[in-house]
């Protein structure tokens, strides 16, 4: 007898229980025959495009001039709009809410189409971070050095895409997005934060923004920063109740020093200073300085 054979038997109740779809709890996505499913190159695809239309020169082609741009932003455009309308569609067939007989490839073009009629107000919010980013860190000698190599950019470049992604209803597809951007800088925002304008976060491992998150503007964060929640309200299945709000509202002008842990639905208010490694979970006034000795509630 080959060897092989020897593990026949054992092969086949390995297959017979990973198809066992009863045990498999909501780890298995049965979809209509034809439907996409997202794809993370693809999607990563979509970033570096977005990426050059909105820093053009930085990313992409790198030889443009104010004669060749318009020309090389229009290739680009046509580019993303048809990558985007497939993702999204991908994102729509992927949704439980969408029936049968849902035309999700034209709802698809029209999210996409509002999505990159938005870039501009985009582009002009992450220019005010690009800013905050700049006029916060005195190593940073121009512009150029922040948006080319300051994780934060890179990961609010996404979060600012898929936020907006997630405005227009799409799901799963902001999530991955912003995943991405996890993956590559360390910084973990959820595309349903609300976070305002001239908000950077210095260095960025670590960082961690909640989905129910509200960050007014000019907000400032360190490394390891976690806003997040302090506990799971329950129904009467004992599971936890989805999208209630249960994290931190920031005011404007706050500064958050590293590894400083705010949780719950609790209110920073305009200008105040949360010192580093402070686990905090009670509001604060305007102005207030907190430090590691009085931060608890």
């Amino acid at each position: 007898m080959n060897q092989p054979d020897n593990y026949a038997h054992i092969l086949a109740q390995t297959v017979e229980a990973l198809s066992d779809t009863q045990q498999m709890k909501g780890l298995f996505h049965q979809h209509r025959h034809g439907d996409p499913l997202p794809s993370a190159p693809a999607l990563e695809e979509i970033i570096c495009l977005c990426r050059a239309l909105l820093f053009p020169g930085y990313y992409g082609k790198s030889a443009l001039n104010h004669v060749t741009v318009k020309y090389h932003i229009g290739m680009e455009t046509e580019r993303l709009f048809g990558l985007l309308t497939s993702q999204i569609e991908a994102g729509l067939c992927f949704s439980e809410d969408n029936g049968p007989h849902c035309d999700c490839h034209c709802h698809a073009a029209e999210i996409a189409a509002k999505l990159i009629s938005r870039l501009p107000e985009v582009r002009r919010i992450l220019a005010t971070d690009v800013e905050a980013a700049y006029l916060g860190d005195p190593a940073a000698q121009n512009y150029g050095e922040v948006i080319s190599c300051y994780p934060v950019i890179k990961a609010l470049t996404c979060y600012r895409l898929a936020h907006e992604l997630h405005k227009l209803g799409v799901p799963l597809i902001p999530r991955i997005i912003t995943e991405i951007a996890h993956s590559e800088t360390g910084i973990d925002i959820h595309p349903a934060a609300q976070i305002g304008e001239s908000f950077t976060i210095d260095h960025g491992t670590g960082v961690v923004i909640g989905a129910t998150c509200i960050i007014g503007k000019n907000v400032k964060l360190y490394q390891g920063v976690t806003l997040g929640a302090k506990s799971f309200p329950l129904d009467a299945d004992g599971n936890p109740i989805k999208n209630n709000p249960r994290h931190p509202i920031i005011n404007d002008d706050v500064i958050i020093y590293s590894n400083a842990t705010l949780l719950g639905r609790i209110t920073i208010g305009k200008g105040a200073t949360i010192g580093a490694n402070v686990w905090l979970t009670r509001d604060v006034e305007p102005g207030e300085k907190v430090t590691k000795t009085d931060g608890t509630d």
